[in-house]
């Protein structure tokens, strides 16, 4: 079934033309709704005290980031912690956020994996209960998430959030993170792990949503948002604003190096098939919230709306609909090395699922209490 804008929307109340500026602004008002203020962070929900409903906690944990990584790890990071699978999702260990835990009483969010080492994993955290014992920062993983260090306290930065990290192309050791509060001069980079950032060049747009920095090709990176897609190739000195693109962008994907590079925006489905030089309108009529890219094959990816799962076989030039999944749909991420597994997150209370093309069924994932 071909997926139209029309007929697989957000909501029936939520209009094309200021679709991009509410994507824009979903995060913030996320973790706004998480206890998050404009003092980094500081207004927090009491612990929550009700019985656990299954294996990640509470009714009300929710899910803001979700990694598939080799090996059949996934890594999950929840306003109540950071659970981590082993075994492509049959058991899992909270690893962080807990009682005694690195990161005690924050909720976790913005993970990213170095895509020239999947052991090294960054997320943002922010306060998520009253008293806790964990400082807001930016954190760093160097075994797949199995353990956690501190790279950087906020405060050393800003008194305000940081939405966005992404991992760098350069070495492992790379991060660049977005500071909203400083509008155009706000991407900064670090290139020893997270301990020290330094600003990069002035940006072409006063906002972005995310940034992508292309596997192995170091210094090449793309930034999205409102206002759509700009190119660096000196690791953010300069910039050039890609033409072509109608309206704003609200994800950016690719598989890996020398791969195609997607885009969901107010316009439809773009690709890109020369690192991020030019983009092609390849679907006028699908609209997703978010993307995913199989690494093992590139012309495969699925896109989500509030309701929907779709998936392209042919590089997003037509869609077709997963079975539908009751629930609060979140985060999608395609198994590395299987590009027939896709994996979902689900809020409220927070779940995990695992669709497989072969059986066309899904399966849950999600531990009992």
């Amino acid at each position: 079934m071909k997926h139209y804008r029309n007929t697989h929307y957000f909501t029936s109340l939520c209009s094309r033309r200021y679709l991009s500026l509410m994507l824009l602004t979903l995060l913030a008002l996320l973790l706004a709704a998480c206890g998050a203020g404009s003092s980094g962070g500081q207004v927090a929900s009491s612990t929550p005290t009700e019985v656990p409903v299954n294996g990640f906690g509470v009714a009300a944990n929710h899910v803001h980031a979700l990694l598939a990584l080799p090996n059949h790890v996934l890594l999950l990071a929840t306003h109540y912690g950071t659970y981590r699978s082993a075994d492509s999702g049959q058991t899992w260990q909270r690893v962080s956020g807990g009682p005694g835990q690195m990161m005690q009483g924050l909720m976790e969010y913005a993970l990213t994996v170095s895509p020239l080492n999947p052991q090294r994993i960054y997320l943002l955290t922010l306060q998520s209960v009253t008293h806790h014992g964990g400082t807001l920062g930016l954190y760093t993983s160097t075994d797949t998430g199995q353990t956690w260090q501190l790279a950087i306290p906020t405060a050393s930065l800003t008194q305000n959030t940081i939405f966005t990290a992404a991992a760098g192309n350069d070495t492992p050791d790379e991060v660049y993170i977005y500071q909203p509060d400083l509008g155009a001069l706000g991407l900064k980079v670090s290139l020893d792990a997270g301990q020290h950032f330094t600003s990069t060049g002035a940006l072409p747009f006063g906002t972005l949503t995310g940034v992508l920095p292309l596997a192995k090709v170091p210094g090449t990176l793309l930034i999205y948002g409102s206002s759509g897609i700009a190119r660096s190739t000196d690791a953010g000195i300069h910039w050039q604003v890609i033409p072509g693109i109608t309206g704003g962008i609200y994800d950016l994907t690719t598989a890996g190096p020398n791969s195609p590079i997607y885009a969901a925006g107010d316009a439809g489905i773009y690709a890109s098939n020369d690192a991020g030089k030019t983009f092609t309108l390849v679907n006028n009529q699908a609209s997703y919230g978010s993307l995913s890219v199989s690494p093992s094959q590139p012309q495969t990816l699925y896109g989500r709306t509030a309701t929907s799962v779709f998936r392209s076989t042919d590089g997003g030039h037509t869609w077709t609909a997963l079975p539908p999944l009751k629930g609060n749909l979140g985060n999608l991420a395609v198994d590395p090395d299987n590009p027939a597994i896709l994996y979902v997150s689900q809020s409220y209370p927070a779940a995990m699922y695992r669709f497989d093309t072969s059986s066309n069924t899904w399966v849950s994932l999600t531990p009992k209490a």
